[in-house]
């Protein structure tokens, strides 16, 4: 079992047809678009691939992959997996000091990326020390660094003169990637993909949306495309940076959505607001689109109200997972909008549908202790909120080089099944369905009872002036209660007769509820912070660490 060997499969099925292409603007603000057929991707990340283990890289070395989403991104991420290597793809948005403990974590004995990266690391060696091989996608001679384009003249005989490339046979539980969380509720943390996963994860997205050969993809999460192309799909990588999405250009996107057809967009709901808001400012209408997939936090209703109005031949869907598991479920915006979105506006949760064929999903009472048997379980009833476990093909089995942090988050069932623990609340309805409440860690604990953050904030959400509010614990009189942050649609921080109306007013909307009527404390904060991967979740923890301070008042 190699990951790469679908691509191998799909050169030979349709070797004209087009795997990625790449949008370039010319200076008049037209695009042209540079390809890569399947045939001539494989052919690519062959020459890569020999290059690679010619320069000494083998079966089982990690290898830090730091390009930009390009042509080059995705033969080289193929290549690698050609032969045997492990990449590990790290979010450069993450922070300095979180991305170097990354990479010391991890430890890789190469380094492939772009120039900056190169000099960057001169100053950062003790978190590169475990490096032997630096390979530069850029042109300028640095210090112990080959550039690719050297490479690639050094080995072009060789290579031309050689029979085809043989893939390294893996097994499934072999580790294929890592991929490392964003860190927006800790430390980010390297999970293990084998290959087994990824296998799994093509076949499920293909099921999941009935995807063909035929469609087109614009992947918003640039690891997405691997699985697109490697269901034989032609990708269209976006014009915009993976690392800010809430800063997309959304003429941008659609340009090239109309250009290439796009059947199937995805990415953080951040990227497909700015984009909903200017096509209604605008009458754009996106018929080719059918599928336009987000995920990294819940979906507003709203943000389905508007592309109903965008999306003549389909919808939105906001399948559930995270990065130690995904896809877990899935569920339609013409669903939502028909039956569960009253119930979310009225603070029951953000229902995410029926789990996917092959998910098994449980719910268990919530604690911090460490649950290392699946037989050792209690299982909550229908309507019960609780934390929320999951098993699957697709559940990665461990964060690399940090047995703690994997004891906390796995569960070992008998004949080895392994069981995840999301790090989520929420509860199954007597249909199945799940319903999303929030993150453990965001649960807040007063004397008289437990809050959780979707449900509370949706209360909140509703008053016509607010963007989104976030439910912090707080402490009054030495007791610990619980509090709401609001950002205002217009980031103004109110003062005087316009606060006392305001709050007035909110509190008046928590009092409706029974789950909120004990938040009595508001504080307004002109633009919350948000994690660096999809640019949407709230950092709460941050926030009640500005409310202790009273510096948002």
């Amino acid at each position: 079992m190699n990951i790469a060997s679908l691509l191998r499969d799909q050169s030979k099925q349709r070797p004209s047809k087009k795997a990625v292409v790449f949008p370039q603007k010319s200076l008049r603000g037209n695009y042209t678009y540079r390809h890569l057929t399947f045939s001539e991707l494989e052919d690519l990340s062959n020459f890569y691939a020999f290059i690679l283990k010619k320069e000494g890289l083998e079966i089982g070395h990690k290898v830090l992959l730091f390009v930009r989403p390009s042509l080059d991104f995705t033969a080289l991420t193929f290549a690698l997996y050609k032969i045997g290597a492990v990449p590990i793809l790290i979010d450069p948005g993450m922070g300095k000091k979180n991305l170097l403990n990354s990479i010391s974590q991890v430890e890789p004995i190469a380094l492939i990326a772009v120039q900056e990266v190169h000099l960057i690391r001169q100053f950062y060696p003790e978190s590169f020390k475990s490096c032997k091989k630096f390979i530069s996608t850029g042109t300028l001679p640095l210090p112990e660094t080959q550039t690719l384009h050297s490479l690639k003249a050094k080995w072009i005989d060789d290579f031309t003169n050689s029979p085809l490339f043989s893939i390294e046979e893996r097994q499934p539980q072999d580790i294929a990637s890592i991929l490392f969380t964003s860190g927006g509720t800790g430390a980010p943390k390297g999970v293990a993909y084998t290959q087994k996963i990824f296998a799994s994860q093509v076949r499920m997205l293909r099921e999941m949306f009935a995807l063909t050969p035929d469609e087109v993809d614009l992947p918003g999460f640039p690891l997405f495309s691997l699985l697109t192309v490697a269901i034989g799909m032609t990708s269209c990588i976006p014009d915009m940076n993976p690392s800010k999405p809430a800063q997309a250009n959304p003429k941008k996107l659609i340009q090239n959505i109309q250009d290439q057809k796009v059947t199937f967009a995805a990415g953080s709901p951040a990227i497909w607001e700015r984009v909903a808001d200017y096509c209604l400012k605008n009458s754009i209408l996106l018929p080719s689109i059918k599928y336009l997939v987000m995920f990294g936090a819940p979906v507003s209703n709203q943000i389905h109200e508007k592309f109903k109005n965008i999306l003549p031949n389909g919808t939105t869907y906001t399948p559930y997972g995270a990065t130690e598991s995904l896809p877990l479920c899935n569920f339609s915006g013409r669903e939502i909008l028909k039956t569960t979105a009253k119930l979310t506006d009225k603070g029951k949760g953000t229902c995410v549908g029926k789990p996917t064929p092959g998910i098994s999903l449980k719910i268990i009472p919530i604690t911090d202790e460490v649950l290392p048997f699946f037989e050792d379980l209690t299982f909550l009833p229908s309507w019960q909120i609780g934390e929320i476990i999951v098993s699957g093909d697709v559940v990665t089995p461990e964060y690399y080089n940090m047995p703690q942090k994997t004891a906390e988050a796995k569960i070992v069932q008998k004949e080895g099944i392994l069981w995840h623990r999301m790090g989520d609340l929420g509860y199954l309805d007597e249909e199945g369905k799940l319903w999303f409440c929030g993150r453990k860690t965001h649960k807040v604990t007063t004397s008289q009872q437990e809050l959780y953050s979707i449900p509370c904030e949706a209360i909140f959400n509703a008053h016509p002036e607010v963007k989104r509010s976030a439910l912090i614990q707080t402490r009054k009189n030495n007791e610990p209660t619980a509090s709401i942050v609001i950002e205002r649609k217009d980031q103004k921080i109110l003062k005087g007769k316009k606060k006392i109306l305001f709050e007035k007013e909110l509190l008046q909307l928590a009092k409706e509820f029974e789950h909120t009527q004990s938040i009595k404390d508001i504080y307004l904060y002109k633009s919350f912070p948000v994690d660096v991967r999809h640019n949407i979740k709230i950092d709460r923890l941050k926030l009640r660490e500005v409310a202790e301070k009273r510096t948002c008042l």
